[in-house]
């Protein structure tokens, strides 16, 4: 299939050509038509799959009639609500991209950083807005945006948003917009409470599900290391310095357990920045940027903070620590191998974790490349560690008492 047969006029067509884009992916295929049939929709997607044009295409084209409004008349007509900064801005990003034929306004608003020049934004006018729930309702409660126009509302990433803990500010969000509008719900995992939420604010929704496997880049290269638990940082080490080049995502579980790795890994001499939710905004985006610019080559990040950040030319990825998500598992080394690029992913394994290496095996529904000859192979036959409560309290047998103890008591009678 070719763009040209998705019903999209001339200055969006230009505006992807431009982008050398000549096929729509699965995602945009099946959504693109539901969306401009003004379908409420549910759409079961891995980032990397091209989900942020599959709303954002459409909507242009919906809001296109009307994109001569004056700044008097402009009202936020569409409204994208998105759990992290840096993927609030990567959609506007891509919004500006695809509107550039277009007299469409965009803009993005989210927290961490002054709220004034978002104010002053907003009072020019804007067609489309993209925002975090928390300083959209800031904004809201301020009375500097008015939902009352909205036509079209986009929840993206809702599993993320609602582990993040925004239930409540999206079923507030949802209820300052008028009830007959076009409501899409885009997520990369369909788990019961996502389900449960597109129940209660969706009408007759469209579903569409774009299998996790799919996601998995047919360019990856997928190598699992097994690893005692102490020797991992040493593996990573040894590969950073002899195997794995160019730019590199490192994943860790903890926000913890990225500031150790990264200080090791500066100790090392290797130009390295992390992302994490302690963070700052303006520290985030400052790590974000120095990765693009190619001031460092290695970004550490956990999960929630990497959410929906576009990295072009991205060379590998090390699974420091392994999910316990399957689905985590391909959506991290969906970030190298993309638009047709090849890519290699680095799984460490620890005796611990073998049971994440079976669910991800199964949701792949093929093994992973197991590399055997490596410096710090991990004993076959190795358990997880058994943890054992620490005893606390005397040394001495229960109802026994020391000589001193006896020594020293009182006696009352």
């Amino acid at each position: 299939m070719h763009f040209t047969e998705l019903a999209l006029n001339k200055p969006i067509l230009k505006a992807i050509f431009e982008k050398n884009y000549d096929s729509p992916t699965e995602v945009q295929k099946q959504a693109i038509p539901l969306v401009l049939d003004k379908k409420d929709l549910i759409a079961s997607a891995q980032t990397g799959t091209g989900k942020t044009a599959a709303f954002a295409l459409p909507i242009l084209q919906l809001l296109f009639h009307q994109q001569d409004a004056t700044k008097k008349n402009k009202r936020i007509r569409a409204l994208i609500v998105s759990p992290t900064r840096e993927l609030a801005v990567q959609i506007e990003a891509e919004f500006k991209a695809y509107g550039k034929y277009t007299n469409l306004k965009t803009a993005v608003v989210f927290g961490g950083t002054s709220i004034e020049p978002q104010k002053d934004i907003l009072k020019k006018g804007v067609d489309i807005l993209i925002a975090t729930p928390g300083r959209l309702l800031d904004l809201r409660k301020q009375e500097f945006i008015n939902l009352d126009k909205v036509e079209i509302l986009v929840l993206d990433e809702a599993d993320l948003m609602l582990d993040m803990g925004f239930i409540d500010d999206v079923l507030k969000i949802d209820r300052m917009c008028p009830e007959d509008k076009q409501t899409l719900l885009f997520s990369a995992t369909m788990p019961i409470k996502v389900i449960q939420l597109a129940k209660s604010i969706l009408t007759d929704p469209e579903r569409i599900e774009i299998s996790p496997t799919a996601a998995a880049a047919g360019g990856v290269l997928q190598l699992l290391y097994y690893v005692p638990k102490p020797s991992k940082i040493e593996l990573c080490l040894h590969l950073l310095r002899n195997e794995i080049k160019g730019n590199i995502l490192v994943f860790r579980r903890t926000k913890n357990g990225v500031d150790k790795l990264e200080q090791t890994l500066i100790k090392n001499d290797f130009k390295v920045d992390s992302l994490h939710g302690d963070k700052s905004q303006s520290a985030r985006q400052s790590a974000l940027n120095k990765f693009k610019n190619g001031e460092v080559n290695i970004l550490i990040a956990t999960d929630v903070a990497s959410r929906g950040i576009d990295i072009e030319d991205l060379d590998a990825v090390i699974n420091f620590d392994l999910p316990n998500i399957p689905e985590t598992y391909i959506h991290r080394i969906g970030r190298t191998g993309r638009a047709g690029k090849s890519g290699t992913s680095y799984s460490l394994c620890a005796a611990d974790e073998k049971k994440y290496v079976k669910e991800i095996q199964k949701l792949l529904q093929k093994p992973i490349k197991v590399v055997e000859d490596h410096l710090f192979p991990l004993d076959p036959e190795a358990k997880p560690p058994i943890h054992k409560k620490k005893k606390t309290g005397s040394k001495h047998k229960s109802g026994r008492k020391s000589a001193a103890s006896k020594k020293n008591k009182k006696r009352w009678y």
